[in-house]
């Protein structure tokens, strides 16, 4: 999962209702090798560098994009990268906002959508077709989806699987449910607490869980508030008193403190725990699943349906969202921008960037071109809890203190013990503080 973006920088700088000077990057023809006369030119940034499997991969997808349309477009992709705190890129957007020199499509993580868009920074896509959108996973349409205009396409999907080591489970005569029927709360604690005498002989713990500082918390954890019946935000955004600190969400917050308290999982994070053989379980994203297979093959790896609470009723719930993209509020030819924003999320580039990347993709197509997801047992379990139950994260203008907020309330309430009211209104207050400006 990538890092919290600076992005709390931007909705400092923007204040009310962007009145943006200068204009996009453009060219002449001649200018950029391959731009010609009669094409209509559109500039792209994206966020990593193009020395880097995920940077060749968005690179050739525009070369098959400039090859597709020779003669009607021309992509000029520019490779910004971020930083190790997350700034660079979103640095880069922050200043072009201010002096309008934003490129015509940008790339932006997928739970900042909404804040770019009611941050006047990205306008809504040309018109898709039904069949156009029936193409990508539900999630990513619900992801790049505000106020009902699609703003956003996923160059990529993600999840965070719950992990187990097989050999450990059959010690202990614990069998896996199907994924209409994982493990409620209260089983997965009578799991746990049946797991603790034979993890304690190998010097470990049921479970290999952390609370993350940054956006891993609120990726990994909120399916738990979602399948309580419980949100962090109002559907429109805009509201947080009786969504945040609601009972189902204290409800929640409890059961993580219970987990530290029985000592199923250790309140400081130890280093390789599940990958040294010393944890049942754990929670990590997709991309363990490569890691595991190329790194410690000793471990026979399974991926378990996410648990929910005694309360679900079968609704979406599990961890989506990652990179898109979309089209900037400076572009002047939107229907351009429209057909780069497609082809770069589409079949081709999400087949590309799981060649080079392991990503997930965003489109079914593209799932059902790469044999693995039906082969292999692990990467197919992933993809149908995506595909069946993915769920974005909170939709709202001040997302970045949303999902610092979870995490400050997970860290204090699960790991110190701290009143779990007293917590969750704080966080409100907080929230609200920057929720003003969007509705006064």
């Amino acid at each position: 999962m990538k890092k919290l973006s600076l992005f709390m920088a931007a909705l400092s700088l923007v204040a009310g209702t962007l009145m943006l000077t200068g204009c996009a990057k453009t060219a002449k023809p001649g200018d950029v090798r391959g731009y010609d006369n009669g094409e209509q030119y559109i500039s792209m940034w994206v966020h990593t560098i193009e020395d880097t499997p995920e940077g060749s991969a968005y690179k050739k997808s525009v070369e098959s994009f400039n090859e597709k349309y020779n003669g009607k477009y021309f992509a000029d992709i520019e490779f910004i990268p971020r930083n190790d705190s997350g700034g660079g890129y979103s640095d880069k957007i922050n200043a072009s906002v201010m002096s309008g020199d934003l490129p015509d499509v940008i790339t932006v993580d997928g739970p900042n959508v909404s804040a770019y868009a009611a941050n006047g920074i990205i306008q809504p896509l040309a018109a898709l077709t039904d069949e156009e959108k029936s193409s990508y996973l539900e999630s990513i349409i619900e992801q790049g989806t505000v106020d009902g205009k699609l703003y956003a396409l996923g160059a990529m999907e993600s999840s965070v699987g719950l992990y187990y080591n097989k050999a450990i489970l059959k010690e202990a005569g614990i069998d896996i449910p199907d994924k209409d029927h994982p493990w409620t709360f209260s089983e997965f604690a009578d799991i746990l607490k049946k797991l603790k005498p034979i993890m304690d002989a190998k010097n470990g713990y049921p479970l290999d869980m952390t609370f993350p500082v940054g956006e891993s918390s609120i990726y990994y954890y909120a399916p738990f508030i979602w399948s309580n019946g419980g949100d962090l935000i109002s559907s429109d955004g805009l509201r947080v008193d009786g969504y945040f600190n609601s009972e189902e969400n204290a409800e929640v917050f409890k059961y993580f403190r219970q987990l530290v308290e029985n000592k199923y999982m250790s309140a400081t994070p130890v280093e390789k725990l599940f990958e040294s053989g010393r944890a049942a379980f754990k929670f990590d994203g997709a991309w363990e699943v490569n890691t595991i297979y190329q790194s410690y093959g000793d471990i026979d790896l399974g991926v378990a349906p996410y648990i929910v609470s005694d309360k679900w009723d079968g609704g979406k719930y599990t961890p989506t969202g990652s990179w898109a993209y979309a089209a900037t509020s400076k572009t002047e030819h939107i229907e351009a921008a429209t057909e780069l924003v497609k082809w770069m999320s589409g079949v081709e580039s999400g087949i590309l960037l799981y060649e080079n990347t392991k990503s997930l993709p965003s489109t079914y197509d593209a799932y059902d071109s790469i044999t693995i997801f039906e082969e292999d047992a692990n990467y197919k379990a992933l993809y149908e809890q995506l595909r069946d139950y993915g769920h974005p994260r909170p939709k709202t203008p001040v997302y970045p203190q949303v999902s610092i907020s979870f995490q400050q309330v997970l860290e204090d309430v699960g790991l110190s013990g701290r009143d779990v009211k007293d917590e969750m209104d704080k966080s409100v207050e907080r929230i609200n503080a920057k929720l003003k400006r969007y509705t006064r």
